[in-house]
């Protein structure tokens, strides 16, 4: 490598250690190095909006990168949902740039409106990332969730009517993404805030992406957001909340326990057509342990990338409870229907 180069390379390296000797952003770092050490083997990437959230994300994947010598890659999503989205993202990627950071941009060709914008472009974006990273031999996926964002999901999905598993899901540092099980999602920021964050982003690049949607109460985070606040404001703490979401997270993992011996004791996969054969004592189990089991199953035969809207199942299960009802039914790209004390699953001939 030539002289120069050299030089360029150890003025970069230069930046972002030094940058660390700030004790504000050595406290997050050192955290973050802990949280992720656990889960990174050679190489990862970092999922980059240009929010000060994502920026922050950024700085700190770096320094990990530089220090541990990981390969690592930089992807911007291109959404199309604003009509300065592509100017956002090509500026992103210049400021970047001469921080030694290279990124894609990735686009979202198919802009369909929706009904939940917010939930359809999260759903995109990652299809793209994951796509991308399959392609680089990439396994992990950074996001820069913190944990006001832990906060607002709670009651988001709270408001939504969730269960257990979706209100104490949102807490695991690391999950599998759900049409992909080869790709997994860490969460390194959960504990930190956005407030420490926010100095970070200033502190390093000093640049940052304003998201205009973060201040529109026509969505629901915005609003919940608010509500938050008001009750931070009238003692709620983070320490509190969290010691909440563990104890939930202990309650989840023992249904789970009795999910799988549900569905390994009382249900039979047949290899040649590819279904699934429910005995009767299925059905005999409390009721949310059936709930998931047949959850579970519907998504696997149906090779589907989420889950059944919850009130849709509960409605066939008590459905298929009556020993009256014979009729075939269908869900999520599954037949389903009752023979004598079984019940058997089977996907629909496309």
């Amino acid at each position: 490598m030539k002289k120069k180069n050299l030089s360029a390379k150890k003025k970069i390296h230069n930046f972002y250690f030094k940058k660390l000797y700030d004790p504000r952003i050595k406290s997050v770092y050192l955290n973050f190095k802990k949280k992720l050490s656990c889960h990174i083997s050679n190489s990862f990437c970092v999922a980059v909006s240009g929010g000060v959230d994502s920026m922050a994300l950024t700085f700190l994947a770096k320094c990990y990168s530089l220090k541990n010598k990981k390969k690592i890659y930089f992807f911007i999503v291109d959404h199309k949902l604003r009509k300065n989205s592509t100017i956002e993202a090509k500026l992103v990627k210049k400021k970047l740039k001469i921080f030694n950071i290279s990124t894609d941009i990735l686009t979202i060709r198919n802009t369909r409106k929706s009904s939940n914008l917010q939930s359809f472009a999260r759903e995109n974006r990652y299809k793209l990332i994951v796509n991308k990273s399959l392609n680089k031999d990439v396994d992990t996926i950074l996001t820069a969730h913190h944990k006001d964002d832990l906060l607002e999901n709670f009651f988001i999905r709270l408001l939504r009517g969730s269960g257990l598993k979706g209100l104490s899901s949102f807490g695991n540092i690391k999950s599998k993404i759900k049409f992909d099980d080869k790709i997994s999602i860490v969460r390194p920021l959960l504990d930190i805030s956005k407030n420490d964050l926010r100095y970070i982003s200033k502190n390093t690049f000093n640049f940052n992406i304003d998201d205009p949607s973060n201040n529109d109460e026509n969505f629901l985070r915005v609003k919940v957001r608010k509500l938050v606040s008001k009750l931070e404001d009238g003692g709620l703490s983070f320490d509190k909340f969290k010691k909440t979401i563990n104890n939930l997270n202990k309650s989840n993992f023992a249904l789970d326990h009795y999910v799988k011996k549900n569905i390994n004791e009382n249900s039979n996969f047949l290899l040649l057509n590819k279904a699934v054969i429910l005995n009767e004592n299925f059905f005999k189990e409390p009721d949310e342990v059936v709930f998931r089991s047949f959850s579970e199953i519907i998504q696997k035969v149906g090779k589907k990338n989420s889950y059944s809207r919850g009130s849709k199942v509960e409605n066939l299960v008590n459905y298929l409870k009556s020993s009256k009802n014979t009729k075939k039914k269908t869900l999520s790209g599954c037949i389903i229907q009752k023979f004598e004390k079984s019940i058997v699953i089977s996907p629909e001939i496309m």
